[in-house]
């Protein structure tokens, strides 16, 4: 390109009255001119000052420019000669004797363009369960939000705004805010049976970083881990995620039923809901609990029991954990704050044994630079002051109310044809659909017509094969909107049932 066609070129380009300035405008231009070869290698550039008349602006504008795009690698000047297009093709780089090489990854590179996830990311994608809509009629696993008690909360958070202390606003060390250690040491020693001490809790932002961060200290890539079959979507993406090989026990009425070819192999990891099997509810017998420890002790394998909500249960008092059994060391309990006060708090905890605590505190410390310090102490004067378990026996009364509201609503709308699993505890229920009823077509449908809900058959590893029926949270619907809102749900499952 001749300098006078480079300055036509110019300024048929730059915008005299726009709001980037003449130099950005110049620097940009010529950095594409050079990238997309209009300026090809090794030619030369215009002078400042006669690029400067042509395009009828000021020299010094030009030199800068040229200062800078030397300075980036687009341009060299030779004393005495002038300013130069840099070659910066591949040749330049890597030489003459790898350009086939580089010309057959480039190929392979773009027939390879439309998957640039990892073979486990794209995995992660295409099983996703996380939905769009997570509050509403009848989304599982959502406790109400609007009863929290915000006021209380708010005056207790004040009182370390106003007086801000620099340790619980830099990064968190140590496993979690000590006070926050000890209240829930106590709290889960009286309420769960969990044994332990304030240094075995570790604070984490909820049960998916707990179980990550055991998997990632307590397995490696290619190890099995049992997981109950129904499943958590949410522990499932973790666990697939962590490369870890999974194998789904199938769950009976006393809870996981491991098969002996199953025992015959055992696995580095076993993880279970034994308190309140998800999602089908059902309570792991103290026979089984019993099996499944001596059978952990006996072959190493660790146990994650995931005790998401035990708290709120209707027909009975909540049931002690199962690592309040363990003699052996051989359980980690995982909870969270977010099924009783609010998910978006994002603050739970791990129990490890007292071998392993202080590596625990090191790895969270290393791989996630925790924080959340103000509210971790908040939290524990929420606790220590008694507004947790008020807020928990308040949030029990009314979960129980909206609980027996939506399965009178259930038996008078659609009585018989309908049963019911695993009402006796948590924040939902499972409505068993006929086996020939499409689950997760009633599901869309439902979704479409305001009503959030999860088919049953997709938490089983064959949904083809697994029985049919419907996730419904309760805990999020005011008491008036049950009846109406399973009103529109069951205009869909009757289409369903014929």
């Amino acid at each position: 390109m001749t300098s006078s066609v480079l300055s036509d070129w110019l300024a048929q380009r730059l915008a005299r009255d726009g709001a980037s300035p003449i130099y950005r405008q110049l620097h940009h231009l010529l950095q594409q001119a050079i990238l997309l070869h209009t300026l090809t290698p090794g030619s030369k550039l215009p002078s400042s000052r006669l690029l400067a008349d042509e395009l009828a602006i000021a020299r010094n504008t030009v030199t800068n420019v040229y200062e800078q795009l030397a300075l980036e690698g687009y341009v060299r000047t030779l004393r005495g000669s002038g300013t130069y297009v840099v070659d910066n093709t591949a040749d330049e780089i890597v030489g003459r004797d790898e350009r086939a090489g580089l010309a057959t990854a480039s190929s392979a590179a773009a027939e390879h363009r439309g998957s640039l996830l990892s073979a486990r990311g794209q995995r992660l994608i295409s099983t996703a369960g996380a939905s769009n809509r997570q509050w509403g009629a009848f989304m599982p696993g959502v406790p109400d939000v609007t009863t929290f008690p915000a006021r209380v909360w708010s005056r207790l958070q004040n009182r370390y705004w106003r007086r801000p202390q620099a340790e619980l606003m830099t990064y968190s060390t140590g496993g979690g805010y000590g006070p926050l250690r000890q209240t829930l040491a106590d709290y889960l020693r009286t309420a769960r049976s969990v044994r332990c001490a304030p240094e075995q809790i570790i604070i984490t932002t909820g049960i998916h970083q707990s179980v990550d961060l055991a998997v990632r200290l307590l397995a490696d890539v290619g190890d099995v881990v049992w997981t109950e079959d129904p499943c958590y979507w949410g522990m499932r993406s973790v666990l697939q995620s962590s490369g870890l090989q999974m194998r789904p026990i199938p769950v009976d009425a006393e809870g996981l039923n491991p098969s002996a070819a199953d025992l015959a192999e055992p696995p580095k990891l076993i993880l279970v809901t034994p308190s309140h099997q998800y999602p089908l509810g059902m309570v792991m017998s103290l026979a089984r609990r019993r099996m499944l420890l001596e059978y952990a002790r006996r072959t190493k394998s660790w146990i994650i029991e995931d005790d998401y909500d035990s708290e709120f249960r209707y027909a009975s008092r909540p049931l002690a954990s199962l690592q309040g059994l363990d003699t052996a060391g051989q359980v980690i309990y995982v909870g969270s704050f977010g099924k009783i006060l609010y998910p978006g708090l994002r603050i739970g905890y791990l129990v490890v044994p007292e071998a392993l605590a202080g590596k625990f505190a090191i790895a969270l410390a290393e791989l996630y630079r925790e924080g959340q310090g103000v509210q971790q102490a908040v939290l524990a004067d929420f606790i220590e002051q008694g507004h947790f378990t008020s807020h928990i026996r308040r949030m029990r009364n009314a979960y129980g109310m909206r609980r027996q509201l939506l399965m009178d609503a259930i038996a008078n709308r659609l009585g018989e044809p309908l049963p019911v699993l695993g009402d006796e505890a948590g924040l939902h229920l499972v409505a068993r659909l006929p086996d020939t009823a499409n689950d997760q077509l009633i599901m869309r449908e439902a979704l479409a017509a305001g009503i959030a809900t999860r088919a049953l058959s997709t938490y089983f590893s064959d949904p083809a094969q697994a029985p049919r029926g419907l996730l419904l949270g309760y805990a999020c619907v005011p008491d008036q909107e049950i009846g109406p809102s399973f009103g529109t749900l069951a205009n869909v499952i009757e289409r369903y049932l014929g």
